[in-house]
């Protein structure tokens, strides 16, 4: 199946064993960051979540709800800001920007609503917009990040991926 140059890898297309996600199979026996750590999609995200030094925290207990941007995401953010993100430096900026991609508790599509507000990790809040079967995300600053696979499940939790990365107002 092919659809506008996206494989079934890109798509999210579900299996009973899992998602494929960046041309991996997330599966439940998993948890969040070794799910994304298979995904080619995701390398930008995984090497940030390192840099924060977040990998321990999100391969605790959970559960979490993950709004994880592809590397596509972070390529849309201006020229040099990933790179200055992961320097030492930069790491209390770049915990609140990934922290506030996270929600405690385990919310799949289904359990989001339009208008539902969620409160991050970080402490601030995300407004979910659905609109028919699109859901979007508003972060604190007006921007919104589409979700384009929903529903990856790990065993602490379940990631969407989304196509911007959200930002917090502080």
């Amino acid at each position: 199946m092919s659809t506008s140059g996206m494989n079934d890898a890109t798509m999210g297309t579900s299996t009973s064993g899992g998602v494929m996600v960046g041309g991996a199979m997330m599966t439940p026996n998993k948890d969040i960051v070794d799910n994304a750590a298979g995904s080619a999609d995701h390398t930008t995200l995984v090497s940030a979540v390192k840099a924060a030094g977040l990998v321990e925290t999100l391969k605790g207990a959970g559960p979490f709800t993950v709004f994880a941007p592809s590397n596509s995401a972070f390529d849309k953010l201006p020229a040099g800001t990933v790179n200055s993100l992961v320097t030492p430096e930069m790491k209390p900026t770049l915990t609140k920007v990934l922290t506030y991609h996270v929600v405690p508790g385990r919310l799949t599509a289904a359990n989001l609503t339009s208008g539902q507000v969620l409160t991050t990790v970080q402490g601030e809040q995300l407004t979910v917009v659905k609109n028919g079967n699109d859901v979007m995300i508003r972060d604190a600053k007006g921007g919104t990040a589409r979700v384009t696979i929903a529903d990856v499940v790990s065993s602490n939790g379940v990631t969407h991926v989304v196509d911007t990365v959200l930002m917090p107002a502080k």
